[in-house]
């Protein structure tokens, strides 16, 4: 196949540019630190802030940690089911659709949350917002080996990222004036926050109708009346997934070693703000700074290590990449309560490889694909697999919180997720390569 052309590479990575603000400014920066705010007691001395929620006590980090672990398990769920209709319909398009609409209206509505007791608003729309980005996920996703040849394929999966990145940076200077020089705009505390929060909702909606005007329709992969089997067909093809992942020994050990370091990855990215907030006790402005430090990196990162890929083989570079997060994990233990310093130069090394193995990643699933129509169900596979072990990292995460009070505890156990992905990593290099795939197979390990 030949990879398509400029105009719908660029709308492609275009909705990585308007959804990314989501995970800048919601999951990463101010809205984990407005949370914080307004669940927390003020005072740094408490060890473990409570806050009552659905007749019970919990963490308010905990229970952060838990309402992700929730809206993933969502996705994990319904992904299989609405993909393979999108598949069989080629309607692609209004799935991603629908999903970019409900999260950019859920993360406007955050704007609403401005107490303790508004936190059912704020936990629900954060929620029902997690599940629209990574719901949309699926289907954009999808579309990379429709539109990118394999030897494409990294470097478009990377295009997407960068764009992601320079998008999400932009929006989030202007939230940071926003909420730092609030009384500029006549604002009390806190409610250039909010704004930013509806900022965001209007960005990711308004820039995702321009990219789905440059993507093209999918091809139908299936004919006849769906109707009569709309609930069961979804999962049958997750299970014609699997049985085919049987035959393809190398995709089915990556996807397994995916599975325990994509849980340290994704709870790292989600539970940092957190982290160096009530942990570390960074203050919010030096915490935003960070974060954007992270942007910044990881946009040379992910073609730094496209390169390397290119140079050492796929696994090679993924290996290096987990490598370095084993490192990440040890440092973030043993840095010192307000080691601002620290905690900036632990933010240029997450930066360097989050968008890097997060690109790595994707393309080197597409890559060991079969050929096939249905690009939304083996994505979905691949999707169900993110969030299951988001849940559970995320669930751990929250867990080890309470049961020991630091956050501290729960980021030395990250360690283990990725010290049993690096080891898989090597197991699937050993996997003999796909007869079908064998040329593209000769570049992944």
């Amino acid at each position: 196949m030949q990879t398509a052309s400029k105009k719908v590479i660029n709308g492609w990575a275009m909705y990585d540019w308007a959804n990314s603000v989501y995970n800048l400014v919601i999951t990463s920066t101010i809205f984990p630190a407005y949370y914080e705010a307004i669940t927390g007691d003020g005072n740094d001395a408490t060890s473990a802030d409570k806050i009552h929620f659905l007749g019970r006590d919990f963490v308010n980090t905990a229970l952060y940690n838990y309402a992700l672990a929730v809206a993933m398990l969502i996705v994990a769920a319904i992904s299989p089911l609405l993909s393979s209709i999108a598949d069989y319909r080629g309607n692609k398009k209004s799935f991603l659709n629908f999903f970019l609409t409900i999260g950019s209206i859920s993360c406007a509505c955050l704007f609403f949350f401005t107490s303790s007791s508004t936190l059912f608003i704020g936990i629900a729309c954060m929620i029902i917002a997690c599940v629209g980005y990574w719901g949309s996920v699926v289907y954009y996703n999808s579309y990379l080996p429709e539109i990118a040849a394999p030897q494409d394929r990294d470097r478009v999966s990377a295009k997407g990222f960068t764009y992601g990145y320079i998008g999400s940076v932009i929006l989030q200077l202007i939230c940071f004036v926003l909420v730092l020089k609030h009384d500029m705009f006549g604002f009390t505390e806190g409610k250039g926050s909010q704004y930013s929060f509806l900022l965001v909702g209007i960005w990711w909606w308004g820039f995702g109708q321009f990219a789905l005007t440059r993507l093209p329709r999918s091809v139908p992969a299936g004919t006849g009346d769906l109707q009569h089997h709309i609930l069961s067909k979804g999962y049958r093809e997750l299970q014609k997934v699997w049985n085919q992942l049987k035959d393809l020994r190398l995709l089915k050990r990556f996807l397994i070693a995916f599975f325990f370091y994509n849980m340290g990855v994704q709870t790292v990215m989600l539970a940092a703000t957190l982290y160096g907030k009530s942990e570390l006790q960074i203050p919010t402005p030096k915490l935003i700074i960070a974060i954007l430090i992270i942007q910044l990196i990881a946009i040379p990162g992910a073609y730094l290590i496209s390169g390397l890929s290119k140079k050492i083989g796929n696994m090679k570079a993924l290996m290096c990449c987990v490598a370095v997060w084993i490192i990440i994990c040890i440092v973030g233990y043993l840095l010192p309560v307000k080691g601002e310093y620290e905690f900036f130069g632990l933010a240029i090394l997450v930066g360097f490889v989050m968008g890097g193995v997060q690109s790595l990643s994707r393309s080197t699933y597409s890559k060991l694909m079969p050929e096939t129509k249905d690009t939304a169900s083996f994505f979905s596979f691949y999707d169900v697999t993110e969030k299951i072990s988001i849940v559970i990292g995320m669930f751990s995460f929250g867990l080890i919180n309470e049961l020991t009070g630091s956050q501290r505890s729960s980021v030395l156990a990250l360690m283990i997720y990725f010290f049993i992905g690096l080891l898989l990593l090597q197991y699937a290099r050993a996997a003999e390569r796909p007869p079908k795939s064998s040329a593209a197979a000769e570049t992944l390990t």
